[in-house]
């Protein structure tokens, strides 16, 4: 079970880098949807965050993505 597990961790790492090697955009996106989920574990959670700041950068666009 463990060398299958890791074979597919294996095939899903060349994925993950095979998508984002073509669309590094992308990549900041998805990368920012896990640091949203990974800090949100629960209902009571709270954060106060800068809007201007890199944490919402990606979400405002393909320009702002770049700076």
């Amino acid at each position: 079970a463990q060398k299958i597990k890791g074979e597919g961790d294996a095939r899903a790492s060349a994925l993950y880098a095979e998508a984002f090697g073509r669309d590094p955009q992308f990549a900041q996106f998805y990368r920012s949807l896990e640091a949203y989920r990974a800090s949100f574990q629960n209902k009571n959670d709270v954060m106060v965050l800068d809007t201007t700041g890199d944490f919402f950068r990606v979400m405002r666009g393909p320009q702002a993505a770049t700076r």
